[in-house]
């Protein structure tokens, strides 16, 4: 159980964090570096128990990669969504239900950068976090709060850069997306997650 209140805290203030940087009065430029730096920190908070996943496809990657029991996939997928839900919720409470407009990204451009930086998030959490190679680093948080950072500002702009179906389920909530397009999240992110798994194994093959 303590494993997926881990992810439930985890996920919980990366979606947090998000909807207050990103809602008018928001961080505006900066908003990347405050949502990459939760996700940081909040690795670093609770990697050790639950590997810090906090995001759907990241577990989707872990579990492809071998490194997360089947059972334990629909525990921390409802605590991550679970926290997305809440935190979209709280969010607007705090922010007194502003007006918000709704991004409407392009389709097809939007699930190709969705599926690409998901791709880069999950192979660097594979590597840094799980690989035998770099077993015992103090760097990994690091490393996984910057790709989020590094996509947020590279395609944040085309898709939304959410990189994660909790994040886009949070982002729903509040209205920053439409909740029509959250299957292009649904749909690019566990396709990235699941391309993340597939080319670890296959560059890895005795890292079990």
């Amino acid at each position: 159980m303590n494993k997926y209140i881990a992810e439930f805290i985890g996920t919980f203030f990366l979606v947090f964090t998000i909807g207050l940087v990103v809602i008018k009065p928001g961080a505006d430029a900066f908003a990347p570096i405050a949502i990459g730096s939760a996700l940081m920190v909040m690795i670093y908070a609770g990697g050790h128990i639950s590997g810090a996943h906090y995001n759907p496809a990241v577990t989707l990657a872990v579990w492809l990669r071998g490194k997360c029991p089947t059972s334990d996939i629909p525990g921390y997928f409802i605590a991550q969504f679970l926290a997305g839900l809440a935190a979209g919720l709280l969010v607007l409470f705090l922010k007194g239900n502003p007006p918000v407009e709704a991004a409407n990204p392009e389709v097809l451009k939007a699930i190709i950068a969705e599926t690409l930086f998901t791709f880069a998030l999950c192979y660097v959490v594979l590597n840094v976090a799980t690989s035998k190679n770099t077993s015992g680093n103090s760097y990994y948080g690091l490393a996984i709060g910057f790709t989020v950072l590094v996509g947020a500002y590279s395609v944040g702009a085309v898709s939304g850069g959410a990189f994660n179906p909790a994040v886009a389920l949070g982002i729903s909530v509040m209205g920053l997306s439409a909740f029509a397009n959250i299957w292009i999240f649904l749909v690019a992110n566990f396709l990235g997650g699941a391309l993340a798994g597939i080319t670890f194994l296959s560059l890895n093959p005795d890292d079990k």
